[in-house]
């Protein structure tokens, strides 16, 4: 077993990226994910491998400070909570339309607006559908512990690379704010200038090169018919992703006669939930997308011939549930449970509104 410690969702996203050898990070203090910064700061880890960490002036400005180091091919990095999230969604569409790796997180708090500081997943239809402008789409990875904040920040930037498109971590102020057992990734080193030169150097403005043309970092091209292109282009990449990296978890799912999909700490929820209902004789199964882009749509797909309905479990008004009713295609009764503006729904409460909204009828 490698180095075990109790540490925090948050604290762990800025270890990880230590161990994983990110390059720069950028950002902005909000709660509920301002340790991620003050541990990197505490961490000091210029002195030990010289990566970047900069308080920005602004969310805007941190996320075009990520545009310009992934620009080099260098393994950069954001974290904010759901406000400074959408002050940064103009530079993220920007980071798409330039194909340019990166990896953001999001620790979501309640809204609209300033809302509150307490834990939500109303961010989802900003994180799967496109937050700002342009027919692009993020890597959406969906942690549900500690351990998988710290898993899915090497994964998020592997991803990231291997499409060249930004990768978004969606967790939320509980998973960021809780503190569990965590095996830590080990070091990796910085990329070197060679490194950058054999993974990116097609693309990365590593400097002029005597055996190619220059290379330019835009999102810009005022042709409409190679704009249409590359679009074509951007649409093949993310039907890959769907063909490619679908994640999902089924828990006790072979008898299942009725499901809850639910992600991150719904999730967690849930599974209790499945647990209560298992205990009253109810046969119930739990589907975790872990991606929610690309989304395992042929993993609900698959139990419809043996479900007779499906609780979409949210700490939201109700948003994933519109992914789920689309694989459903009004095969088996689809209903939504969610609590929000800050309230966490308790396992009891999520197996009532199975019996109430789906059994019941």
């Amino acid at each position: 077993m490698g180095d075990v410690r109790l540490m925090k969702g948050n604290e762990v996203i800025a270890e990880a990226a230590i161990r994983c050898g990110c390059d720069g990070y950028f950002g902005y203090p909000i709660t509920p994910q301002s340790e991620v910064m003050e541990t990197l700061m505490a961490r000091q880890p210029w002195e030990q491998t010289g990566m970047v960490v900069l308080q920005a002036e602004s969310e805007v400005a941190a996320i075009n400070m990520v545009y310009g180091g992934a620009s080099c091919g260098k393994k950069i990095m954001t974290s904010s909570s759901s406000p400074g999230i959408s002050l940064k969604q103009e530079g993220i569409t920007y980071l798409a339309g330039a194909e340019l790796p990166a990896l953001v997180v999001n620790v979501v708090r309640a809204g609209p607006g300033l809302g509150t500081i307490q834990p939500a997943q109303s961010d989802y239809f900003q994180s799967v559908k496109g937050g700002g402008h342009g027919d692009y789409k993020l890597i959406v990875l969906a942690p549900a512990s500690v351990q998988e904040m710290n898993d899915f920040v090497g994964l998020g930037f592997e991803l990231a690379f291997k499409y060249r498109n930004p990768a978004l971590i969606l967790s939320d102020g509980a998973i960021g704010q809780m503190m569990e057992k965590v095996e830590l990734s080990d070091y990796k080193p910085r990329w070197t200038d060679e490194e950058i030169q054999e993974i990116s150097g097609s693309w990365a403005t590593t400097g002029k090169k005597s055996d190619r043309e220059r290379n330019i970092s835009t999102s810009l091209d005022l042709d409409s018919a190679r704009q249409e292109q590359f679009n074509h282009k951007l649409q093949a990449k993310y039907r890959a992703m769907e063909e490619n990296e679908v994640r999902f978890e089924k828990i006790n799912c072979d008898d299942a006669e009725y499901l809850f999909i639910a992600y991150g700490s719904s999730a967690r929820i849930s599974q209790k939930a499945v647990e209560l209902g298992r205990e009253k004789g109810i046969k119930i199964g739990l589907i975790r997308p872990i991606t929610l882009f690309p989304y395992p749509t042929k993993a609900i797909q698959e139990m419809l011939g043996q479900v007779k309905g499906i609780l979409s479990v949210e700490m939201s008004a109700g948003q994933m549930v519109e992914d789920v009713r689309l694989a459903v295609n009004g095969k088996v009764p689809v209903e939504h449970f969610g609590r929000y503006g800050g309230i966490i729904p308790t396992p009891e409460e999520v197996l009532e509104a199975l019996e109430q909204k789906i059994i019941g009828k």
